[in-house]
């Protein structure tokens, strides 16, 4: 059966076939706004929390939950792709397990954390929504939900300022990639449309600028639970 080339699925199925060349993208540092802006703002921002523990929704290879253990933040990681997963559990530093976005959201976790984080992984649609609803639930008291993702200002390109799903590229990224996955925009507006329907109230947006274009390199949203 076909995977409809714009949907969640499709996300995940493309992020099966690219797991090895991600990891090696990710651990040899040739993304660079992630060597040199957007790495250091997620840990940054979940630092200024003070968080004694983290979940790293989409957690991919791992490097956020052992950047944070250098802080003592102890973290669990969780994705769907079981290669990262097997790859995040080699490398060690956290606790890292597979779960879906429909797990999460169905209380498959049994966790309480006082950050929740998603770094670049909320690219989906649905299955985001139904996700984002369920994370009050898993945050302790005065606990954080804390996102980065593309810029929408930046990530807009010659669409139309709407959400909408968009076709996914590789374009700068090695030759090893393939099937670039599909992402489904969401305005500034929408996605704190989104926080506020999902329980949360923002307390802080970032807005991390490339040192050599002078421009927003991602969008941060810190949010807190309103129950």
């Amino acid at each position: 059966m076909s995977v409809d080339p714009l949907s969640d699925a499709k996300i995940i199925d493309s992020w099966r076939k690219n797991s090895a060349p991600w990891t090696a993208a990710v651990r040899d540092n040739q993304i660079e706004s992630r060597r040199l802006v957007t790495n250091q703002a997620i840990v940054d921002a979940v630092r200024s929390r003070s968080p004694r523990t983290a979940l790293d929704i989409g957690c991919g290879e791992g490097w956020l939950v052992r950047a944070l253990g250098a802080h003592s933040i102890q973290s669990v990681g969780v994705d769907v792709v079981s290669d990262l997963i097997d790859r995040a559990t080699a490398a060690g530093g956290g606790d890292f397990r597979v779960a879906s976005y429909e797990d999460i959201a169905s209380g498959a976790l049994d966790l309480e954390v006082d950050a929740a984080i998603a770094n670049f992984s909320l690219i989906g649609h649905e299955a985001v929504d139904n996700l984002l609803a369920h994370v009050p639930r898993l945050l302790s008291p005065d606990g954080t939900l804390i996102i980065q993702t593309l810029h929408p200002a930046m990530a807009v390109g010659d669409g139309p300022y709407a959400d909408g799903w968009r076709n996914g590229s590789w374009t700068g990224f090695s030759d090893d990639f393939s099937d670039p996955a599909p992402w489904y925009f969401r305005t500034i507006e929408s996605w704190i449309r989104l926080l506020h329907e999902s329980g949360f109230v923002l307390t802080e947006l970032r807005e991390p600028l490339h040192p050599i274009s002078g421009k927003p390199a991602s969008v941060i949203f810190i949010a807190e639970a309103t129950g």
